[in-house]
């Protein structure tokens, strides 16, 4: 295509529709990273496309390669911009974000308005709660790219095996495109442009418990201490919107929350952490201090004439911050001081796409939001603009205030937030989970490319209601989902008002088994997933990644949506999948816990050749101490060899950003009849010696288990027999 040719007529399918559109020449194209390059059309105007993907603004560092062949074609008509990317040869695609359908995006499509969806019932599942305009393409040799459409107007993003498209309803934007030797590198190149996750306290990385609601103290510590007189492993008691005075944000109900800092201390001395919902919408009520401040301090997204624009969420009349504005931003903030002040340890914000339930808007009857031409006054960095152009960052401006007021009201320890409403590049701020799922089979098994497609897409902190939210759970479908949804990066057990009661022992006592086995090994775990969480806080890679990331040249691998892996070396099946494709070469089993080979419920778990995983203890918090002792799990490669990584820190705070951490590197070698396993690497100022005192190591070899301990220094040494 020859850009310097006047505006000529293209051609865009889309979805079936044909759009004759005006073609758009490149104003710029650089290079502004490792292989990463940036394309600007002709009139593009950033007042009337702000960047809130990028986590900071690129700079050119040189000319398009000349052996560059990605290069998109933009089109603009109407006054909606659209871009297309031409593919040629066997390509596979992923990514998108938060999406339903297969993990393998050839021939897909989806809305990107987001949109509160029950069941993922809206457009038949093609508009969720999320905005990731990304896809990656993995070429047959295994070499990848990436590609950003840095925009969030309302949008389609269609994946066709030789078209990557995207059209959006509004003004001009710019696309980057990475282009790599491994769709592992193209991840790292998305996370240089739109940043990684910060690295979480690691009491988040443990089994949470959310019902909407538990609806009073009593039942809240009733629910506390039935884990622990059963001895199943959690870390956290979550409060949805019945913990409200009348569903007013940052308030308590007067009689069944009176006093929610005895609740949260008591939680405390059991090793539990809280987490409290927040969402946008307040109240319209004078006599609220909420709505009363916001008035006074003018946050108040307002209609085109000036008024409050108020809509129908759970209080009723609510009126909604315009977050687009600094001023609203650190008013919002603001209001996280007394509240966290109660104990609080994270907070989940909620209804935030936003959504509202007045459902009578004429452009669109299942909007469920704002109308298009409700305007943002915007600020700072930030243009004006309409709803149409804000509304995909709703969630995402959210977030990031509310981040804000927690590190300001807790500057010592790691905020943990989730979000429901989110866009590309948002993880800087919010973990994440897929929204309100049904209690299905058709589901459960949906929750593992949805959640692998995340972590495609630069959030990998994510996890599904495990037993669905929606509808009643059985007791077999509740023990499938947690036997392989106990190793998903963010593992929450949730349920809807009405529903059966969904906690691990509401289903009886062989239920209840399979779940401590289940949570267990998760628990045995959580020193590699914490590593795992320490990795991608620095690389964005995947904590749940793609069977196809063990070979990205095997072709039987690129579709498998069944089986998944943790991090790179641990291969996970879970008990419903039906000849899933898996990765050749060596992979021994790893059993963890008692119990766990004979109960069918299990997801079977296979370690790499030529890994090291590190575990702990069966524990019954993250707060309790993991490593008395350290245990090492140790598969040979071909050539006899292994290696792993543990990282340790304080577990929350900040003191790992100077130093106060320690990243210990292992290897292993088979010389003729013995293995030898030692420390060969550390990074960091920590001192492991007073919390790594003995070492037990388990070699997998064959089908076998040979087991020897030894010290940190001293390493450990097996004679195979």
């Amino acid at each position: 295509m020859n850009f310097k040719t006047i505006i000529s007529s293209i051609l865009f399918i889309s979805a079936g529709i044909t759009i004759y559109a005006q073609q758009v020449p490149l104003l710029k194209k650089s290079v502004v990273g490792n292989r990463i390059v940036e394309f600007i059309p002709k009139g593009f105007d950033k007042t009337k496309t702000p960047s809130l993907i990028l986590a900071s603004e690129t700079k050119s560092k040189g000319k398009l390669p000349l052996d560059w062949s990605l290069i998109p074609e933009f089109a603009f008509k109407n006054n909606k911009a659209s871009a297309v990317l031409n593919l040629k040869g066997d390509i596979s695609l992923y990514g998108g974000g938060e999406v339903t359908g297969p993990l393998l995006r050839n021939g897909q499509s989806i809305k990107l308005w987001n949109t509160d969806t029950g069941a993922y019932s809206v457009e038949g599942g093609k508009r969720l709660y999320q905005t990731h305009p990304w896809v990656m393409g993995v070429r047959k040799d295994g070499s990848a790219f990436g590609i950003i459409f840095d925009s969030t107007w309302k949008a389609e993003l269609i994946t066709n095996s030789d078209q990557i498209i995207y059209n959006s309803e509004g003004a001009l934007f710019r696309v980057y495109v990475i282009d790599r030797k491994s769709p592992q590198e193209v991840i790292k190149g998305l996370s240089e442009l739109i940043g990684t996750i910060k690295l979480p306290p690691r009491w988040a990385l443990g089994y949470h418990q959310c019902r909407f609601s538990y609806d009073s103290e009593k039942r809240v510590m009733e629910i506390a201490e039935t884990f622990r007189e059963k001895k199943i492993p959690a870390d956290v008691i979550w409060m949805d919107i019945d913990y409200m005075q009348g569903y007013r944000v940052f308030t308590f109900d007067s009689i069944r929350f009176k006093n929610p800092k005895v609740l949260n201390d008591n939680l405390h001395k059991k090793g539990f952490k809280a987490v409290y919902m927040i969402d946008p919408g307040v109240k319209v009520d004078k006599d609220y201090s909420v709505y009363k401040t916001g008035t006074e301090n003018d946050v108040w997204v307002k209609k085109q004439n000036g008024e409050e624009y108020h809509g129908k969420v759970w209080p009723g009349d609510c009126a909604f911050p315009d977050f687009t504005n600094p001023k609203a931003r650190n008013w919002w903030a603001g209001l996280y001081k007394d509240f966290l002040n109660t104990g609080i340890d994270g907070v989940w914000n909620d209804m935030n796409e936003p959504a509202v339930n007045d459902n009578d808007f004429p452009e669109d009857k299942r909007l469920g939001t704002m109308p298009y031409d409700t305007p943002h006054k915007g600020g700072g960095n930030l243009p004006q603009g309409s709803h149409l152009l804000y509304h995909n960052a709703y969630g995402r401006l959210m977030v990031e205030a509310s981040y804000d007021g927690i590190l300001k009201t807790n500057p010592t320890k790691r905020p943990f937030l989730l979000t429901r409403s989110n866009l590309l590049g948002g993880q800087r701020y919010a973990a994440t989970w897929t929204g309100d799922n049904y209690a299905s089979v058709e589901h459960m098994k949906l929750s593992v490319p949805m959640s692998l497609t995340l972590g495609l897409s630069g959030q990998p902190f994510n996890g599904p209601d495990i037993g669905g939210f929606l509808g009643d759970t059985s007791g077999d479908l509740w023990a499938n989902w947690l036997g392989f949804g106990a190793f998903m990066p963010f593992a929450r057990g949730h349920a809807c008002a009405g529903t059966n009661n969904k906690e691990p022992w509401a289903y009886g006592a062989e239920i209840e088994k399979t779940s401590r086995i289940a949570l267990e090994r998760r628990y045995r775990l959580l020193p590699y997933l914490y590593t795992l969480f320490y990795q991608s806080s620095k690389e964005g890679m995947p904590v749940m990644a793609p069977v196809f990331f063990a070979d990205v040249k095997d072709s039987r691998l690129r579709a498998e949506e069944q089986a998944f892996l943790m991090g790179e070396n641990l291969l996970v099946v879970p008990a419903f999948a039906k000849n899933p494709m898996l990765p050749s070469g060596i992979w021994e089993e790893l059993n963890l816990v008692e119990g766990e080979k004979t109960d069918k419920y299990q997801a079977k778990l296979s370690i790499r050749g030529g890994s090291i995983i590190p575990a702990g203890k069966v524990i019954q918090n993250a707060g309790e101490n993991s490593f008395d002792p350290l245990s090492l799990f140790v598969c040979l490669d071909a050539n006899g060899k292994a290696k792993g990584e543990l990282y340790l820190d304080s577990g929350d705070g900040f003191g790992f950003e100077k130093g106060d951490y320690s990243l210990l590197t292992f290897s292993a070698e088979k010389n003729k009849n013995t293995v030898t396993v030692k420390i060969s690497g550390q990074q960091g100022k920590r001192n492991c010696n007073e919390e790594l005192k003995k070492i037990n190591v388990n070699l997998l070899l064959n089908g076998k288990t040979y087991l020897g301990s030894g010290t940190l220094k001293g390493g450990v040494t097996i004679t195979l027999k």
